[in-house]
């Protein structure tokens, strides 16, 4: 850490963008709150612009899958433990994990031990499968900050304290969006303008093997819709140069050559780019519930690798993983299509019916709309709320 002595501090540990999404909404607001405090821990660009100060980059932590951690086990272990000995050197105010349980929960059972107040920022997914985590995370968390209503009941079965806060993107996103706004912000070329011309958000995700596995499928697929709506374009957000490389190489085969000109790859913007889209094709994870929240029907994907797919397939406890499900009081709102099942034919033929039936049905956008305005919490003034109130009754305790 920059500093050799903080003196009114938070930890704070994000390892995905989705984390640094809500880690700096969160710091925001306990600036708003605490407005002396200092901010140290790991986050991406966006906690670091609200005055984090990252000890390394938050993507050495971006790593998912039982066996693909093997590799990295010896740096993720090193950097846990120094946090651990800076923090029990130096005790902040709080230790703060958002989401990343496998990095941050052993590490907040330890500061825990030593009297430092933990929150956790994001439920694990105990309710859907290794529910036996729950025990752990008792051990481990002072505080759960969980992100949909859903998720209480087994904090509360197990008197963990939990306060539901929503999420930021819920705050964030309008309840309605404007897809021609949208098309214009990324300068798309005048062909996706067109009445006639369906637009597809193709999002592979934002690992590297994430975007191997899927990427690939993803293109034959688009071949397919081409040939069944010729006018068809697609638009592929790449998180970042190297997958935009990626994304290209996979693309540049003879195969896909004829979705090549009707293709734009855009960096990053991903909400815009769904934003502009009649329909997405994507990746589980927190993505799904942006799509949802942009009001766009979409299909989603998933392929691990096959030795960690074997252990968590026996490992879950629901039957759905998309979050639009898991929300939706009717499920399934949208077709999930994981591992075997994700075949180019079967993600072409649902993505085309849920554009179809979208349009068809207005009670599927109804639901989107009424599962937004629950997620409306204001969430970074919730859960930093939270955090003091656990900080100030630490402090009363004390004195």
């Amino acid at each position: 850490m920059k500093k050799n002595k903080w003196t009114n501090h938070y930890v704070i540990v994000a390892g995905e963008a989705s984390g640094d999404i809500l880690g700096a909404n969160l710091i925001t607001h306990l600036k708003k709150l605490d407005p002396n405090a200092e901010f140290v821990g790991i986050g991406g660009p966006l906690m670091q612009a609200q005055g984090l100060d990252s000890i390394v980059p938050m993507d050495r932590l971006s790593v998912m899958g039982l066996f693909e951690v093997l590799g990295r086990l010896r740096e993720l272990l090193g950097i846990r433990k120094s946090l651990r000995e800076q923090c029990l050197a130096n005790p902040p105010k709080a230790f703060i994990g958002i989401d990343s349980p496998d990095f941050n929960l052993p590490l907040e059972r330890k500061l825990k031990q030593a009297g430092i107040k933990t929150v956790h920022y994001v439920s694990p997914s105990v309710w859907a499968w290794r529910k036996k985590r729950i025990f752990k995370i008792k051990e481990s968390v002072d505080l759960m900050l969980a992100l949909f209503p859903f998720e209480l009941d087994i904090y509360h079965e197990h008197e963990i304290p939990v306060t539901c806060v929503g999420h930021t993107l819920a705050d964030h996103i309008d309840l309605e969006t404007d897809q021609v706004a949208a098309k214009t912000d990324l300068a798309l070329p005048s062909d996706f303008y067109a009445q006639d011309t369906p637009v597809f958000a193709v999002l592979p995700g934002s690992r590297g093997g994430e975007v191997s596995r899927l990427m690939p499928l993803f293109a034959q697929a688009m071949v397919l819709i081409k040939q069944a709506y010729p006018a068809a374009h697609f638009i592929i957000p790449a998180a970042n140069a190297i997958r935009r490389t990626q994304i290209e190489e996979c693309l540049s085969i003879d195969e896909f050559a004829s979705i090549l000109p009707a293709t734009h790859i855009i960096d990053g913007q991903s909400r815009t780019v769904m934003m502009a889209a009649d329909a997405i094709l994507l990746a589980s994870g927190t993505a799904t519930l942006e799509a949802m929240l942009v009001k766009r029907p979409m299909v989603v994907a998933y392929r691990f690798a096959p030795l960690t797919y074997a252990i968590m397939s026996r490992m879950q406890t629901v039957d759905y993983v998309a979050l639009p499900n898991l929300l939706a009081p009717n499920p399934p709102l949208v077709p999930e299509l994981i591992q075997n099942n994700a075949t180019p034919e079967a993600l072409a033929d649902n993505l085309l019916n849920s554009w179809r039936d979208f349009n068809d049905q207005p009670h599927l956008k109804q639901t989107y709309i009424e599962l937004h305005k629950a997620l409306r919490k204001n969430a970074g003034e919730q859960a930093a709320k939270a955090v003091v109130e656990l900080v100030s009754k630490t402090a009363n305790t004390a004195s």
